[in-house]
């Protein structure tokens, strides 16, 4: 009798939480986080109302400002801890990075992508074992080198990795539609 009460309730109780997960799963909420919309062209190259209300932030530029020791910044202005960064993080940085350079109907911000940069998360990644390390070296080396043209490809495998469901990259900006992303920031 104990045995089929102890039972049901794990029953119960795994049932629900594959509910949850489910529903968290299907509408994308499941990170907590609250992220604002960033503007997207319209079709007829006009901003829509939406878009007139949203700006478009390079992430790393309120932080360099509110800090009062940039020194102790890492180059995302984010503060500098020991050699590990979370795997989480350096996902974060090259997702946002890629921001810069792909067309997606919807991005949340963005980090300018620097050479500095680069080179800090690639020590970051050599330094560390990560699940996806390779993934990030071969994304980091051939930005490194100047290579962009499979950047969407970039951003998509990081989102994925995310569990991205919205966002996804359907292309490369030209570099006239880079500059103006880049100058909408401004």
């Amino acid at each position: 009798m104990v045995k089929k009460t102890i039972l049901w309730t794990l029953g119960i109780l795994l049932l629900a939480g594959a509910g949850t997960w489910g529903y968290f799963y299907i509408t994308g909420t499941e990170n907590t986080e609250t992220k604002e919309e960033e503007p997207s062209d319209s079709k007829d190259g006009k901003p829509g109302k939406k878009e007139e209300e949203k700006k478009v932030e390079e992430l790393s530029e309120e932080k360099f400002e509110e800090s009062s020791d940039e020194e102790e910044l890492n180059p995302f202005g984010d503060e500098k801890k020991a050699d590990t960064v979370p795997e989480s993080t350096i996902r974060d940085y090259i997702h946002q990075m890629s921001h810069q350079k792909v067309q997606a109907e919807q991005k949340w911000g963005f980090y300018r992508i620097t050479e500095e940069r680069i080179n800090w998360l690639s020590d970051k990644v050599k330094r560390n074992e990560y699940s996806e390390g390779d993934q990030y070296e071969n994304i980091l080396n051939a930005w490194s080198n100047g290579n962009f043209s499979n950047v969407d490809e970039h951003h998509n495998i990081i989102w994925r990795m995310q569990g991205g469901n919205v966002g996804k990259a359907t292309g490369v900006l030209s570099e006239e539609e880079e500059q103006a992303y880049i100058e909408s920031a401004q």
